[in-house]
C-alpha cells in the first residue's frame, strides 16, 4: 500500500485498505514522496493509526540533510543509509547512526521493539528476559505478524528519486507471503470430479494458470502463473479447459515493459509467453495426461451496452472493429457484435465503469476518435404463464422440400435456472438437435420486445415423424411454435439485479441510506468496520448509473461500493 508524505490517508488509501482487509491480503505500506515540501512522515503514520484497524509499525524513520530528504534509518539494522544524488539512486551507502539522530531512532526503535513484542510471543520472551534483539529474530517476528494479518510494516522514501526502493524490495521478499505460505491450491479432476490439492513444488505436476492476455503488437503475450512443476521452453502443454494441446515458444519475466528471456519457470513465479493461440483468460495448463483445472473465473453474462462507432469514415470503422475484438480477447467479460438495424458496434460489459475503461482504451491506446452512446440496460424476458403452441412447417426452399410438424409447452422457470428444454419421443440425433437449435434460436429474441428469452422450461411433447421429416423442417417449425407459445404465455421483462457493497464514513451513512432509498433500493443490512460502516443492498441496475459520482458528493470523496451481479428481475 503505498501512501504519499504529504497527502497522508486519502479517499483511495481508505479503499484499498478496506479491500485489502476485505480478502485478508498480507500488506506493507511505503510513504512516497518524503522530497516534497510539506512531507511529514509522522504525520501520515498517525493518520494510520487513527483510520486502520491493524497496528502500524514503522520500521525506518527519516533522515534529513536540513530540508532535503537523504535517505533513512534502519530501526531493525540500526543503520543510516544514504541514496547518492548523481546516479538516481542506484547505489546506496551505509553508515552508523549520527549522535544527534541517535535519541529520536532509538525511541522510535524501541516503539518498535514493544509493538512487536505486544503481538509476538517470542520477542516478547526476548523483551522480558532483557535480550539483545537481533536483526533475524526481528525480521522474522514481523514476517509472522504480516503474513498473519497482524500488523502493517511502514518503511519510507521517495520513488522519483529511487531512494529507499532496495530496502522496500527487500522487505517484499522478507516479510510478504510466498508461495510456499499459503493454503494448498484446490484442483478439480475434469474425468472423476474429484477435488484434489496441490502445492507450490518444482517437482510436482505441472499446473499453470492463465491470468491474463495482452495485445502487444498484434500477438498475444499470455501471463501465467505456475502453482505446481516446472515449465520449459519449447514444451508441450495441455490445455485441460479446452483440451487442446500447444507449445510454448518463448518465456519471459516481464519488469514493466522490459522482457527478460526464461528456459523455465518453476512453481511460483508469474512469467509470460508467445505461442500459445488457443488459451484463455481462466484456463489450466498442465502435461497431457493429466485432466485436473484450477477454480475458472466465473463471470456472469453482460448487463450494460454501449454504441461505438467511428467519427470519420475512412479505414477507421475496420481499425475499430480490430481494436474491439484485441480488448475481448484481452477481457473475456466483454462482448461485441454489430447490431443489425443499425449497424453499429455494441460493446456490452459488467457494469459502467467496465465500459467506461474499454471505451477510453480505444481511445488511448488504439488512437480512436469514437462516439460513444448513453450506456443501455440489457433487459431480458421470460414467459407468464403456461402456454401451448402446433406449428406444421411445409415449405419448398431451393430444390428441396422441407417439412417438419412440432408442438410444445413453454412454461416460466426458476429465476436463474436458464433455459430448459425436454425433448420427448424416439428421435434420431439429427433431428433431436435440430429441435434443440430451433429451441436456442427462438430464445435469442423474444417476439415482443426483441430481448434475450431466459428462465423458461420447454417441453416439446408432439414431435410428429414421418417420411417427409426433414432437420430443417423440424428446426424450423420448433422456431415458430416457441415464438407462438411465448406470444400467448405473455412476455414479462426483467432487468439486471445488482448487489451493491458500500464502505461509507460513520457520519454520511444516513445521507448515503436515504440516497439508495430514493432510487428504490432494498436495503439489506447496515454494518460498522471501525470509524466505516458497510451497507448492503440489492438494487435495479438502471438506477446505478452515475452512482460513482453521486456517492463522492455525498461522502466528500471518502466513500466508495462495488457492485456484481445478482440475476433478473420482473421489472
Amino acid at each position: 500500500m503505498i501512501l504519499c508524505g504529504v497527502g497522508g490517508v486519502e479517499a483511495q488509501t481508505e479503499t484499498v485498505w478496506h479491500q485489502a482487509r476485505k480478502y485478508k491480503v498480507p500488506m506493507i505500506a511505503f510513504v512516497n514522496k518524503l522530497d516534497r515540501l510539506g512531507a511529514d512522515f509522522n504525520r501520515v503514520v498517525r493518520q494510520m493509526r487513527e483510520h486502520f484497524d491493524l497496528p502500524i509499525l514503522p520500521v525506518q524513520i527519516p533522515f534529513y540533510d536540513g530540508p532535503e530528504f537523504k535517505g533513512v534509518i534502519d530501526l531493525i539494522r540500526w543503520r543510516k543509509i544514504l541514496w547518492r544524488d548523481d546516479d538516481q539512486g542506484v547505489t546506496y551507502s551505509e553508515f552508523p547512526i549520527d549522535e544527534e539522530m541517535l535519541e529520536e531512532a532509538g525511541v522510535a526503535r524501541e516503539k518498535m521493539i514493544e509493538t512487536i513484542a505486544d503481538l509476538d510471543d517470542t520477542i516478547m520472551e526476548k523483551y522480558i528476559s532483557g535480550e539483545d534483539m537481533d536483526e533475524q529474530s526481528l525480521n522474522a517476528a514481523i514476517r509472522r505478524l504480516t503474513i498473519n494479518n497482524m500488523a502493517v510494516p511502514v518503511l519510507l522514501g521517495s520513488a522519483l528519486r529511487n531512494k529507499g526502493i532496495q530496502p522496500l524490495m527487500d522487505a517484499i521478499v522478507n516479510y510478504l507471503p510466498s508461495p510456499n505460505d499459503i493454503h494448498p491450491v484446490v484442483i478439480h479432476d475434469t474425468v472423476t470430479g474429484e477435488e484434489l490439492k496441490i502445492t507450490s513444488d518444482p517437482r510436482g505436476p505441472l499446473c499453470v494458470y492463465v491470468f491474463k492476455i495482452y495485445m502487444e503488437e498484434g500477438r498475444r503475450l499470455v501471463y501465467l502463473r505456475v502453482y505446481s512443476g516446472t515449465l520449459k521452453v519449447g514444451s508441450e502443454v495441455y490445455n485441460a479447459t479446452r483440451g487442446k494441446t500447444e507449445r510454448i515458444a518463448r518465456l519471459f519475466r516481464m519488469h514493466a515493459h522490459h522482457k527478460e528471456r526464461l528456459d523455465k519457470a518453476v512453481a511460483g513465479d508469474i512469467v509470460a509467453t508467445v505461442g500459445l493461440k488457443e488459451s484463455i483468460t481462466g484456463d489450466t495448463l498442465t502435461e497431457k495426461g493429466h485432466s485436473f483445472v484450477l477454480e475458472p473465473i466465473s463471470a456472469s453474462k453482460p448487463v450494460i451496452s454501449v454504441a461505438v462507432e467511428p467519427k470519420t469514415g475512412g479505414d477507421t470503422l475496420k481499425r475499430l472493429v480490430s481494436a474491439t475484438e484485441k480488448l475481448t480477447i484481452e477481457d473475456p467479460t466483454l462482448k461485441v457484435h454489430e447490431d443489425p438495424d443499425t449497424g453499429q458496434l455494441i460493446l456490452e460489459g459488467m457494469g459502467e465503469l467496465h465500459l467506461e475503461i474499454a471505451t477510453e482504451r480505444l481511445k488511448s491506446d488504439f488512437g480512436l476518435d469514437i462516439n460513444v452512446s448513453k450506456p443501455q440496460v440489457l433487459y431480458c424476458a421470460t414467459a407468464e404463464k403456461e402456454a401451448m403452441s402446433e406449428v406444421t412447417f411445409d415449405k419448398k426452399i431451393g430444390e428441396d422440400i422441407h417439412y417438419g410438424k412440432i408442438g410444445l409447452m413453454v412454461m416460466p422457470g426458476q429465476r436463474g435456472d436458464g433455459n430448459i428444454f425436454y425433448i420427448e419421443g424416439n428421435l434420431t440425433a439429427d433431428i433431436h438437435d435440430a429441435i434443440r437449435m430451433g429451441l436456442e434460436e427462438a430464445c435469442l429474441s423474444d417476439p415482443v420486445h426483441g430481448y434475450e428469452v431466459v428462465d423458461v422450461n420447454v417441453k416439446v411433447v408432439m414431435p410428429e415423424l414421418d417420411a417427409r421429416t426433414t432437420a430443417i423442417g423440424v428446426k424450423i417449425a420448433a422456431h415458430m411454435a416457441l415464438q407462438d407459445a411465448l406470444r400467448k404465455a405473455g412476455i414479462v421483462i426483467l432487468e439486471p439485479v445488482m448487489e451493491m457493497e458500500l464502505l461509507v464514513p460513520e457520519e454520511y451513512v444516513g445521507d448515503v441510506v436515504g440516497d439508495l432509498s430514493s432510487r428504490k433500493a432494498d436495503i439489506i443490512g447496515v454494518e460498522p468496520k471501525g470509524q466505516f460502516h458497510e451497507i448492503k443492498a440489492r438494487i435495479y441496475l438502471s438506477r446505478t448509473f452515475g452512482y460513482s459520482t453521486d456517492l463522492r458528493s455525498l461522502t466528500k470523496g471518502r466513500g466508495s461500493f462495488t457492485m456484481k451481479f445478482l440475476g433478473f428481475d420482473r421489472l
